[in-house]
C-alpha cells in the first residue's frame, strides 16, 4: 500500500484529490496539508511513500517546503504545476531540488482532475518505487550541485559523413539530460536532438535553462530547424519530432499525429528517422522513464548499425525505459549517467 501525502492550498482540490486515490486499492491517502508547513510537519510525523505537492501555496510555498523536505526528511514528491512559464520554471527548479516528476494542471479543478488521473497515478506510483538516492545526491553532497564544466578533450576535425546523437528521456530526465548536455564541448562536431516527455511550455523552459548552462547552443526545436554541429534540439512539448533530409540538410518536421506509448513528442519517431538518415553514424542514447518509449526506435538504430546507449539501472530515477531497450538486446553500452557524456564524445569523434 503506498502511502499518500496531499498538499494544496484549495480544499476543493484536496477533496478532489483524496477522492482519486481512495478509488484506487494500491493507494491510501494518510493525511493532507494546507500549505508547505503544514506539509513540512506532517511529512517528519507521518512519513508518507510519496507526497503531491502543489507549488503555489500561501505561508510557505512548494518550493520552499520541498528544499526543507528534502533536507529534513527526504521522501519522493510528485509536484503540481500550473500550466504557465513562472509554473514551468518553478516546476524545472523544483525536479533540481529532488522532486521526482510533476504533473501540470489545466484550467478548472474539476477538468483537471479529469485530464490527469491515469498520469497522476502512474507517476505516483513511479514515485514511490523510484531510485530516490539518485535524487538525493546533490542534496547529499552540495558540491554536486555546482555548475557541470564541459569535459576537456581535443575534437579531431569531423571526419567522413555527418553523425548526430539523439537522446530520449522521461522520468528523471531534466537532471539527467543537464549532466550531459553540460559536459559537452562548443566544438562539439555533431547536432543533438532530444525528446524529453514535457507538455507544452516546460519544454521550452527546459531548453533556455539548459542553454544557460552549457557550452554547446541548446533551444526548442521549431519545424524546418537545420541540424548543426554544436547545437541541441530539444522536441516541444504536444509535437512529434523527426528528421529529414532536404537539399542536402537535414532538417527538423514536428507533427501533431497520434501520441505513441501514451506520450507526444515520442522518442521511437525520433530515434528511427535518425536511423534511417544517419544509419552508422547515428548514436543512441536511452535515460532514465517510465515505460518502454525509445526501445523500438533503439533497435532501428542498432540494426543500421548505429551505436546505442543505455543508462544504467544504478543511476537511473526510473529504469523503465532503458531496462525495455536492453531486454530487446539493443543495446550496445550500458553506462552509469556520469560516464554517459565521455562516451557520447568517444562515439561521435571516432
Amino acid at each position: 500500500m503506498i502511502k499518500v501525502l496531499i498538499v494544496d492550498d484549495s480544499a476543493f482540490m484536496r477533496k478532489l484529490l483524496s477522492d482519486l486515490f481512495a478509488g484506487e486499492r494500491d493507494f491510501t491517502v494518510i493525511d493532507t496539508a494546507r500549505n508547505g508547513k503544514d506539509a513540512v510537519d506532517k511529512v517528519k510525523k507521518l512519513r508518507p511513500d510519496v507526497i503531491t505537492l502543489d507549488v503555489e501555496m500561501p505561508v510557505m510555498d512548494g518550493l520552499k517546503a520541498l528544499e526543507a523536505i528534502m533536507r529534513e526528511t527526504p521522501t519522493p514528491v510528485v509536484m503540481v504545476s500550473s500550466l504557465t512559464r513562472a509554473g514551468a520554471e518553478a516546476t524545472l527548479r523544483a525536479l533540481e531540488l529532488g522532486a521526482v516528476d510533476f504533473i501540470a494542471k489545466t484550467a478548472g479543478p474539476i477538468a483537471s482532475i479529469d485530464a490527469i488521473k491515469q498520469e497522476l497515478l502512474a507517476k505516483c506510483r513511479a514515485a514511490a518505487r523510484a531510485n530516490f538516492n539518485q535524487l538525493l545526491l546533490k542534496q547529499v553532497h552540495p558540491a554536486a550541485a555546482t555548475p557541470i564544466q564541459p569535459l576537456a578533450v581535443t575534437l579531431p576535425p569531423a571526419a567522413g559523413k555527418e553523425k548526430v546523437v539523439a537522446i530520449g528521456a522521461s522520468t528523471g530526465g531534466p537532471r539527467a539530460l543537464q549532466e550531459i548536455v553540460t559536459k559537452l564541448p562548443a566544438n562539439f562536431p555533431c547536432g543533438v536532438v532530444i525528446v524529453q516527455h514535457m507538455p507544452p511550455g516546460f519544454t521550452r523552459s527546459l531548453a533556455e535553462r539548459l542553454n544557460s548552462m552549457s557550452s554547446i547552443r541548446v533551444k526548442e526545436a521549431e519545424h524546418n530547424d537545420v541540424i548543426q554541429p554544436g547545437t541541441a534540439f530539444i522536441a516541444p512539448g504536444d509535437y512529434h519530432m523527426t528528421l529529414e533530409r532536404e537539399g542536402g540538410r537535414t532538417l527538423v518536421k514536428l507533427n501533431q499525429t497520434p501520441p505513441l506509448s501514451g506520450h507526444r513528442p515520442s522518442v521511437d519517431p525520433l530515434f528511427e528517422t535518425v536511423a534511417r538518415i544517419y544509419k552508422a553514424q547515428a548514436v543512441g542514447v536511452l535515460l532514465t522513464g517510465m515505460g518502454h518509449d525509445g526501445a523500438k526506435g533503439m533497435q532501428a538504430i542498432k540494426n543500421s548499425n548505429g551505436y546505442t546507449i543505455a543508462e544504467d539501472q544504478s543511476t537511473a530515477v526510473v529504469f523503465g525505459m532503458p531496462k525495455s531497450a536492453i531486454e530487446l538486446g539493443v543495446v550496445d553500452k550500458v553506462l552509469p549517467l556520469h560516464a554517459i557524456a565521455a562516451e557520447v564524445i568517444k562515439a561521435v569523434t571516432k
